[in-house]
């Protein structure tokens, strides 16, 4: 099992967010710079975290894009429920009616604990964790652009 792309940038985008909430808006310009990560992309992850009221944007020479909320409010599993969906590794397990199988099946409690675990370990970590755990790092992506 692998996280997407999607998911490994969007965070990395936050991350980048959460290092500068308290400087004002960033343009993905910036962030893409400094992730090194296409700029196009970067707009199409913006879009569901703006959705889910995880991040603001600002028009104009001045504009750019910041969290809706401190980062120590942003769950790492706001995030990446966001961008990825549920957690929920097998459909059977959302929606019991498609395996007719679900009375008899010894696997889907295991696909069940599974989803269960990685939704209370996100939940329990926050984007300010990152964050902190960012500027404690020598090279951190902690730059002036």
């Amino acid at each position: 099992m692998r996280m997407s792309t999607r998911a490994r940038y969007g965070l990395r985008l936050m991350v980048e967010l959460g290092l500068r909430y308290s400087e004002g808006p960033v343009f993905l310009r910036e962030i893409a710079k400094v992730e090194e990560i296409s700029e196009k992309y970067l707009s199409q992850i913006i879009i569901p975290l703006k959705a889910a009221r995880l991040v603001t944007s600002f028009r104009g020479a001045h504009g750019g894009y910041i969290l809706a909320r401190p980062p120590a409010q942003i769950t790492l599993k706001d995030i990446i429920e966001t961008l990825e969906g549920d957690f929920d590794l097998v459909e059977c397990v959302k929606n019991p009616e498609t395996c007719t199988r679900v009375s008899i099946c010894v696997t889907r409690s295991l696909w069940q604990d599974l989803g269960k675990k990685m939704a209370e370990t996100l939940d329990s970590k926050t984007l300010d964790d990152l964050v902190r755990q960012c500027k404690d790092k020598q090279n951190c992506a902690m730059y002036s652009i």
